[in-house]
């Protein structure tokens, strides 16, 4: 008895109406329903692609691991501890940094600039090395101290590698009094030249720089203390050094993983996938309102061979059945059509980069990532909208 309702619904599908127009419809919904569940494969797939081009680019300007200290801006490694840190055989390379936000002037033009102070191990093996775009990667040359910049910074302050005349970047004085009369005696001061030019992302490239850790000792005024350690581990053990580092530090200290230390961006990422679900799920919504007017004078059409139903003993409920599962076939069929021509747009854009990406980009063609999480939701969402299209007018039996 299962059964009777759903063989039904597959003969009224297949089985050509008295009137056209239902047909039309039906075929119209089939395509629309198509269309959708293939866009929803495709965009997200290329909002996975992006973000995974962001992951990227980021992975080069971010260690696997940071320790930051729980309150304040800086602390004093514990030598004992970090020994033991830096011989596990988990950790490839644990390096100190001391970073704060500075006042950068070079040639009458001014801006506000991250600086990062590195140690020599970060110096010799930073993976932003490998970003450089313009001039070299160099801290020290003779007695003279080199940074490098992010593109936008360079770009902004007038910068170029090829430059003798050293920038200067100020910081207010941790142990002098601020004089009203003359506040910039309250300063102090560093100069340095401009080895090269980094590339990373927008958001890093308009105000990171990096220099030597000595430098920054000096300007801020410290002698031993560090504002982070940058831990990388050997790959997939990430997970569990945070776990035993976080049990060891206790609550003073915070070790974040690289999601973690740019959580708000990575959030955000979130959200506006979140966001562009929704909106092509309603988009399927307004589609699928092509099946439920097919299902309602489909309704009206089959109306002789309910009564023949009925005086055959056939009850309501199986009458209803029989609606719901055709209208919710005809969202099936075309999820199912969606579903092959969206994985093989994705599968062919992988291999073939059909759709190139305009302009100078990091990548020729636009980048898509398929992710089961994502056909699974995809095929939640459509299935549900089709549901809810035929469950309405199903009732009207």
């Amino acid at each position: 008895m299962t059964q009777l309702p759903l063989k039904i619904a597959f003969r009224y599908l297949f089985a050509r109406k008295s009137y056209n127009v239902i047909n039309m419809i039906s075929g119209i919904g089939v395509a629309g329903m198509a269309v959708g569940t293939a866009a929803l494969i495709v965009i997200l797939s290329v909002f996975n692609g992006f973000n995974r081009l962001v992951a990227n680019s980021l992975s080069n300007a971010k260690a696997d691991l940071v320790v930051r200290p729980a309150a304040g801006k800086v602390f004093t490694p514990d030598s004992t501890l970090w020994g033991e840190v830096k011989a596990d055989e988990r950790v490839v390379r644990l390096s100190s940094v001391l970073e704060e936000q500075v006042f950068v002037s070079y040639e009458g033009r001014q801006s506000l600039a991250r600086v990062r102070g590195l140690d020599e191990a970060a110096q010799e093996e930073s993976p932003l090395q490998q970003q450089i775009v313009d001039g070299k990667w160099i801290f020290h040359l003779g007695e003279l101290n080199y940074g490098v910049a992010g593109a936008g910074l360079s770009y902004s302050l007038g910068l170029n590698p090829r430059f003798i005349t050293p920038l200067e970047i100020y910081y207010p004085s941790r142990t002098r009094q601020v004089n009203m009369a003359n506040p910039a005696a309250s300063l102090r001061s560093a100069k340095l030249r401009l080895g090269g030019i980094f590339s990373v992302n927008t958001d890093l490239d308009a105000r990171l720089m990096l220099v030597p850790i000595g430098l920054m000792r000096e300007l801020l005024e410290y002698e031993t203390e560090v504002s982070s350690l940058d831990i990388w581990t050997a790959p997939g053990t990430t997970d569990a050094v945070q776990q035993d580092l976080t049990r060891r530090l206790g609550s003073d200290y915070r070790v974040l993983n690289r999601v973690q230390q740019d959580e708000s961006l990575f959030r955000m990422m979130r959200y506006e996938k979140l966001a562009i679900y929704l909106i092509l799920i309603f988009i399927v919504l307004l589609v699928a309102f092509n099946i439920y007017s097919s299902l309602r004078m489909l309704v009206i059409e089959k109306r002789e061979d309910s009564g023949t139903l009925r005086a055959m003993g056939a009850p309501e409920s199986l009458l209803r059945q029989v609606f719901l599962w055709e209208g919710w076939l005809v969202s099936l069929l075309g999820m199912v059509i969606g579903l092959v021509i969206g994985l093989f747009l994705v599968w062919a854009q992988q291999r073939w980069g059909l759709v190139p990406m305009p302009g100078n980009f990091i990548v020729s063609s636009y980048p898509v990532v398929l992710k089961a999480s994502d056909i699974l939701w995809t095929v939640a969402g459509v299935s549900a909208v089709g549901f809810l299209m035929a469950f309405f007018p199903s009732r009207k039996v």
